[in-house]
């Protein structure tokens, strides 16, 4: 199979706020976040020839092509539960390297704070062939594996709460540095181990936000980027994995681990040439919808060994002044997660940090990025990893 490394080039980005944005509906904030995204670029609207759009609520390309004024231009919606955003971006890559288009823009959108309910909403859908449980929140499958964790590598409840508070306080602290994070406030880890439960173990600091956002990216061919500006980051890896459900059907599913990130890290890193993820990558934003889903990440995609998480939390590892900094923008849980545009929103800080405009959560000169999403729940759903470098 052939690899995608340095066959694409990102020449221009753009990020809404993301939080609760009442006075904008999500055509409002699809503007916002392309108008940046081609003004960063250095280029006109007119000059776009296709989009691939992110959403899980909009049901159609039609809304980003009414907003964004694309008349005639193909426009694809494209979904894949929490690696949608993403998921616009590779599809977006293919289009590039394919050699059928010189100029494109990916873009996600949700607009969730509208929706009359509080959190995502129950499970529903999924194909509806009776492998799937009714009725239960994401909360309830990622507190499954919170206790699952404990009990497979012999953690005590207090052991487990001090280190996903940690994880918690790293992540607001984050995005307390970040002016566009839905929530720009320290926490302490009293506040967090003595929160109100949301699912037993996991309390109200280890879940993140649901939040308004749109992000966008506008990506050409590498031998065009020089042309645009240069500071361009490059595509050198992109990995997608769908677990078909596998974790409900084998009753060998350990339940501390998620097959699908795994999968799609091994194809990614195998894409980009990278040996030693811990060693070889700068910073990483991951899926931390969760706190333990974080700490789950982190061991799936090789920063450090199997069961070994909690002592490299504690070490301040993942920190952002820390060894391989994790969610420096503040993840999910600070920054926010409006479905349709995280993964977008996670390329946005690689990119503003390979350039070293990241203000104070700058790393000192990263060479190597790495962006994961997770959708649907432990046991079965789609993982999406992807790598982006310095140009030579």
């Amino acid at each position: 199979m052939e690899s995608i490394k340095d066959k694409v080039a990102i020449v221009g980005m753009g990020c809404t706020k993301f939080g609760e944005n009442w006075d904008k509906s999500a055509e409002d904030m699809l503007v916002d976040a392309a108008s940046e995204a081609v003004e960063d670029a250095g280029i006109e609207m007119k000059d776009i020839q296709a989009v691939w759009f992110g959403t899980t609520r909009l049901n159609t390309a039609e809304p980003c092509a009414t907003a964004l004024k694309l008349d005639y231009v193909p426009v694809t919606r494209v979904e894949n539960l929490c690696a949608t955003a993403t998921e616009a971006l590779r599809n977006a890559c293919f289009g590039i390297a394919s050699g059928v288009y010189d100029v494109v823009l990916a873009i996600g959108v949700e607009k969730l704070k509208d929706q009359g309910m509080g959190g995502l909403g129950t499970v529903s859908g999924a194909g509806g062939n009776g492998t799937m449980e009714w009725g239960m929140s994401a909360a309830m499958f990622f507190a499954r594996m919170a206790t699952r964790y404990m009990a497979h590598y012999g953690m005590t409840y207090e052991e487990l709460k001090q280190v996903l508070a940690k994880i918690s306080v790293k992540n607001h602290h984050n995005g307390s540095l970040n002016p566009r994070a839905h929530f720009q406030r320290e926490i302490t880890e009293e506040m967090a181990i003595n929160a109100p439960m949301v699912s037993w173990p996991l309390g109200l600091y280890d879940a993140c936000g649901v939040s308004d956002g749109s992000a966008a990216a506008v990506l050409c061919r590498a031998d065009m980027a020089k042309k645009f500006r240069d500071d361009y980051i490059m595509v050198k890896g992109l990995g997608l994995a769908v677990g078909a459900r596998q974790g409900y059907l084998q009753p060998s599913y350990d339940m501390v681990h998620m097959e699908e990130t795994v999968r799609a890290g091994q194809q990614a890193y195998a894409m980009a040439g990278i040996k030693e993820p811990f060693k070889e990558i700068d910073l990483a934003e991951v899926h931390d919808c969760f706190s333990i889903t974080e700490m789950v990440i982190t061991e799936d995609l090789g920063f450090c060994p199997r069961g070994k998480g909690p002592e490299y939390v504690r070490n301040g590892t993942f920190k952002l002044d820390g060894k391989l900094a994790v969610n420096p923008d503040g993840g999910l849980k600070s920054f926010g997660h409006p479905i349709g545009a995280s993964g977008l929103r996670m390329i946005y800080e690689i990119y503003k940090q390979m350039q070293g405009k990241a203000g104070p959560r700058q790393r000192k000169n990263p060479s190597l990025g790495l962006t994961h999403n997770f959708g649907m729940n432990p046991g079965s759903g789609i993982g999406s990893v992807t790598i982006l470098g310095q140009r030579d």
